[in-house]
């Protein structure tokens, strides 16, 4: 058995793996000296225990995951719905039979899909799902935006702020679903929420909008929907990447510009960076 035969092949689809195994030097180190004093018989015991250090999960850790995206998915789902509610008495650009109303009303049921797949994950995880009512939510932000559920563009370019975060949040939780089955489920969403960040901010770009000048991606820390919540786009700006080892910018001498190389990818956020961002809007 070739160890690291098998970290090369795990590396083909896991590009972290020597990351996930660095603070585990001592194992690593315990492992060779261990390989060489017993049977090879042993070996594969020894190896599945380091793997599953790298990579296993608590069921414990990851009920506490999908109640953080719970959390969120219901922040979305009630403030897209309490929008629609209002409308078209205060909203005048989610008006009845309206594109934007379709879009806005796809997008909220989406998060209810969100909810309710979350909610069944953390039950067969054995965990108890978190439960939030409109109420409990501030739209406002604590009245940084009292005019979101009367002003369509500020309405969007809150939107825009919870979809954007939602992206970076569930790319910064993927490492803890590692070895879960429920990483898919986690990835799917993902995957959702970005193409949510991508309508609505072409919903922006368009007059009704606002007329904003953005793309459908971020690029590097465009904060176009106020100093407030800054920290959604804080560290979005990265121009290297593989942990400080790639610089995208003129790579290959291909001419790559700082912006380009920051819309290449979306950064993470960590779980109490989007706590805090996600604090005002919580009652």
């Amino acid at each position: 058995m070739n160890i690291v035969n098998i970290l090369e092949e795990i590396e083909k689809v896991d590009g972290e793996i020597y990351e996930r195994l660095s603070p585990r030097r001592a194992a690593m180190k315990q492992f060779y000296s261990f390989g060489s004093k017993v049977a090879l018989a042993s070996v594969p015991l020894a190896l599945g225990s380091m793997f599953k250090k790298a990579y296993g999960q608590t069921n414990t850790a990851v009920i506490g995951v999908l109640n953080f995206a719970l959390t969120l998915e219901y922040l979305e789902y009630h403030f897209y719905d309490t929008a629609l509610g209002s409308a078209p008495l205060l909203l005048s650009g989610l008006t009845t039979g309206s594109p934007a109303r379709g879009a806005i009303t796809t997008i909220r049921d989406h998060e209810l899909a969100h909810v309710n797949l979350l909610k069944g994950a953390i039950s067969a995880a054995g965990g108890t799902p978190v439960a939030f009512t409109a109420a409990q939510f501030d739209f406002t932000a604590r009245n940084t935006f009292p005019t979101v559920m009367s002003d369509y563009p500020t309405f969007l370019a809150v939107a825009a702020a919870f979809e954007d975060t939602g992206v970076r949040a569930y790319k910064g939780q993927a490492g803890n679903l590692m070895g879960s089955p429920y990483l898919e489920t986690a990835l799917n969403i993902h995957s959702v929420e970005a193409r949510h960040a991508s309508h609505i901010r072409q919903m922006r770009k368009a007059t009704a909008g606002g007329g904003v000048n953005i793309k459908p991606w971020i690029t590097g820390v465009d904060n176009t929907t106020g100093t407030p919540v800054a920290a959604i786009y804080a560290g979005e700006g990265q121009t290297v990447q593989a942990n400080g080892k790639i610089t995208i910018t003129n790579i290959n001498g291909t001419g790559i510009s700082a912006n380009a190389a920051s819309e290449a990818f979306d950064e993470i956020l960590t779980k109490e960076a989007v706590l805090a961002i996600a604090a005002p809007f919580i009652r």
